[in-house]
């Protein structure tokens, strides 16, 4: 396929992945886009083909394809971003715009790689993209313009919410917010399995745990009010609260929590070098 049949592209999507779904989902819905100037590739066949009956956009199995677009998301993995990238030097256009959301891959890396062609932005979403309560960290990399800082926040935006770092900063915010998702149901799991051990059926003890945490998260929203004093309004004097809380604060759980945060950074910057 040649650049003009390719023109009436403006946005390509490399990967066609859940991220990649929740993002083009948001997108299209809020009709940032046309359906029709949008163009996946993917090497999964089901996933074009998902991607063609459930969006209604354009798939193919030629990476070169999206590349030529003006505006070009990179959805891939970490692990392979070196090969993609070196298939796609000869049809980046040397003004377009590149965004990632692979998690540890420098812009850097990605301007380099592409022999210093494109605008490059970084982006460190989250899993909560998939139901429009996305939580999306917006960086500039080599090239990129406050217009196109704005244009990749508008498009995050409608999964979500966005806030603009500095791309050092990333692999904390990987920690917190990227990463953030994994632990929130590791505590459900603990809950759960803490309701089991009183004597709970397990399904009630998850709802109980499900329902508890999502109210939790909303009144923290709703309130104003910061997470130490909504803990403080709980945690009455020699109640059971103040005992669950001190038995967590001696067995060390908060430096528990800080350290795997801490971990989690730690191997975002590995895995960008």
């Amino acid at each position: 396929m040649n650049n003009t049949k390719t023109a009436k592209y403006q946005l390509g999507v490399i990967g066609a992945g859940n991220m990649a779904e929740a993002l083009l989902r948001g997108i299209l819905s809020s009709n940032l886009i046309a359906h029709n100037a949008v163009i996946v590739s993917d090497p999964q066949f089901s996933r074009r083909q998902f991607f063609t009956r459930e969006l209604s956009v354009t798939a193919a199995d030629d990476n070169t394809i999206p590349a030529r677009c003006p505006r070009l998301i990179l959805a891939v993995k970490p692990q392979v971003m070196g090969e993609v990238l070196d298939g796609l030097v000869e049809a980046v256009s040397p003004d377009a715009m590149v965004i990632s959301i692979a998690a540890g891959i420098r812009s850097q890396f990605i301007f380099d790689r592409l022999g210093g062609k494109g605008r490059i932005v970084r982006v460190m979403p989250n899993t909560p993209m998939l139901i429009g309560e996305g939580m999306s960290a917006v960086s500039a990399g080599p090239g990129a313009t406050d217009a196109d800082l704005a244009w990749t926040e508008k498009i995050f935006a409608a999964s979500g919410r966005t806030v603009r770092v500095d791309e050092e900063l990333i692999d904390a915010v990987i920690a917190v917010s990227g990463s953030g998702p994994a632990y929130f149901f590791y505590l459900i799991e603990a809950m759960v399995e803490a309701g089991a051990a009183e004597g709970l059926e397990r399904e009630m003890a998850l709802e109980l745990a499900i329902q508890t945490c999502r109210g939790a998260a909303e009144l923290l929203v709703s309130s104003g009010e910061s997470p130490e004093v909504l803990r403080a309004k709980v945690t009455s004097p020699g109640g059971t609260t103040q005992a669950a809380v001190e038995s967590m604060e001696s067995s060390g759980v908060r430096k528990a929590l800080i350290a795997a945060f801490q971990r989690a950074a730690q191997r975002s910057r590995e895995l960008g070098k």
